[in-house]
């Protein structure tokens, strides 16, 4: 091979190397992104943590609506957890805000640890439902047998539209012991 058939190798390898490490970048930062962009955007439910006293402040309890929030809980597979919620609904009042739980119970042998993944349904209603407190915010570690209560304060804003009657609130819950236990 001449000379300039390995320079030519030579660039070819470095301009398959640098996309390679761009594609590993990208891929890693991928998932924060996407976080964000849902956190921005109320995509998939995930709705932002917010001021509770700011909340109160801003929004009129609108006492003559009254809107059924579901709760819904899912095991990822593979995930043994008993997971649940504490009521199936709440009927509320925009505007208001309103408290209950979710219940964890790891009946394995072992240590483990959560977290909660958050989707609305109807999806045009998710930017109107804001949690002031969530399990969902934190990961959730529990030791084998141990159960937890997991608190959640939401409001319901009042210019969630007329046509939505019911909302429903799920959560995935997924195993993340290993990614904890690399970092």
């Amino acid at each position: 091979m001449t000379a300039a058939g390995h320079k030519r190798n030579g660039r070819s390898f470095a301009r398959v190397a640098m996309v390679a490490v761009a594609m590993f970048g990208f891929g890693y930062l991928l998932v924060p992104l996407y976080d964000v962009f849902c956190e921005i955007t109320g995509l998939n439910g995930k709705t932002g943590r917010i001021d509770e006293a700011a909340v109160v402040a801003r929004y009129e309890p609108d006492v003559s609506r009254v809107i059924t929030v579901q709760f819904v809980a899912n095991n990822n597979v593979g995930m043994p957890w008993e997971f649940g919620p504490s009521v199936a609904s709440l009927e509320v009042h925009p505007g208001q805000i309103y408290a209950t739980s979710f219940t964890a119970r790891n009946p394995t042998g072992h240590n483990m640890v959560a977290q909660a993944v958050p989707s609305v349904a109807p999806n045009k209603a998710s930017r109107y439902f804001n949690k002031t407190e969530c399990f969902c915010f934190n990961q959730q570690p529990l030791a084998a047998g141990e159960s937890k209560d997991m608190p959640l304060r939401f409001i319901v804003d009042p210019k969630l539209p007329r046509d939505v009657r019911t909302l429903t609130l799920a959560y995935t819950i997924f195993d993340v012991t290993q990614q904890v236990a690399v970092n």
